[in-house]
């Protein structure tokens, strides 16, 4: 696995949007988190597919996908970091090299949601570690959380760090373009829980791959994201899966993990970390996300945590797709380390 070197004071973090770009109304937010990382002291490149959004996208396929390529192939860049996610960033793994993109050297691709379609095939495809977190738009000064506060020190890390469950997550926050400013607004405690089995606890150990659901249920399995090959290439670590679902129900979440189970998706993986769900009110069905799981699941024998801090009820972890990772939930402690090796 090849890991970007850590970020420090004069790093350049270039910004493109290479799913959803920023409208008008939210640039006074973007420039607020531009400040920010210039304020860390680090260089910040903007890209020119950013401050515009149409047809769910910041520009054209071959606009972006030339930006992202410059951005991926250039020596001097340390990271990529867009603003947020989006809908359709699975239209650029047609056209994108990924043989040159492995040959370059590594930087951070970072984000979630819609990200996670790119970062999940770039680790797959190049052996290049990127990461899964807090997506650049909800790194406010004014953000005190603190796994959302340190995900730029995780991403600073040459050799390990350790995560634990945050204590409150977000179900509902306030728009950017009505609040600039506006940070998380944690009401709900956060508990991870294991699915099944024993409620003692689990412990498993792998490397991290995974991502947003929503996006990754089509790729997994295709070339572009190969996990018979990937488990293959670090058989000795094995494969800890992690999932996040943005938007689908309870019913459209059973058949998401009910194509991956019949795809041998499960089979590959030591482990399985699943993000929280949206509230079970918020699609009006008489099932639950936690009923949806126990029957989509049922019959795995590997080990699965669920209500993870992963995905779109923030505060996300910092999940280093490629990092070799220790993960247990003993007696409702929870904890991920992460090995950069």
């Amino acid at each position: 696995m090849k890991y970007p070197a850590p970020l420090r004071p004069d790093s350049r973090i270039a910004i493109t949007a290479f799913s959803s770009g920023v409208p008008k109304s939210c640039h006074p937010r973007l420039d607020r988190c531009l400040d920010d990382l210039r304020r860390q002291g680090f260089v910040v490149v903007e890209g020119e597919c950013l401050r515009s959004n149409q047809c769910y996208v910041s520009a054209s396929l071959e606009s972006r996908a030339r930006e992202l390529t410059a951005f991926l192939l250039d020596d001097s860049i340390d990271a990529i970091m867009p603003p947020w996610g989006g809908e359709i960033a699975m239209d650029l793994l047609s056209v994108l090299d990924f043989d040159s993109i492995a040959k370059a050297k590594p930087k951070w691709l970072a984000g979630f949601s819609d990200i996670s379609t790119l970062t999940s095939v770039i680790t797959s495809q190049c052996d290049w570690a990127t990461a899964h977190c807090t997506n650049l738009m909800q790194l406010h000064r004014l953000q005190q959380e603190p796994l959302t506060a340190n995900t730029l020190a995780y991403l600073g890390s040459s050799e390990a760090f350790s995560q634990y469950p945050s204590e409150k997550y977000q179900i509902n926050g306030e728009s950017y373009d009505e609040n600039p400013d506006a940070v998380f607004n944690l009401t709900e405690s956060t508990r991870w829980k294991v699915l099944g089995g024993s409620q003692q606890g689990v412990a498993f150990s792998g490397r991290l791959l995974g991502g947003c659901l929503d996006t990754l249920c089509h790729l997994l399995g295709s070339d572009y994201l190969d996990l018979k090959c990937f488990q293959k290439r670090y058989s000795q670590d094995g494969i800890i899966l992690f999932l996040e679902n943005a938007e689908f129900s309870p019913t459209a979440l059973i058949r998401a993990l009910l194509g991956l189970k019949y795809r041998g998706t499960f089979n590959l993986v030591k482990g399985l970390l699943i993000g929280r769900n949206p509230s079970d009110e918020q699609h009006g069905q008489s099932l639950t996300y936690q009923q949806a799981l126990s029957y989509a699941l049922k019959g795995l024998e590997i080990p699965i945590i669920y209500d993870v801090d992963i995905g779109h009820l923030p505060p996300n972890l910092t999940l280093i797709n490629g990092a070799l990772a220790d993960v247990s939930l003993i007696d409702d402690r929870g904890k991920i380390h992460q090995r950069l090796i």
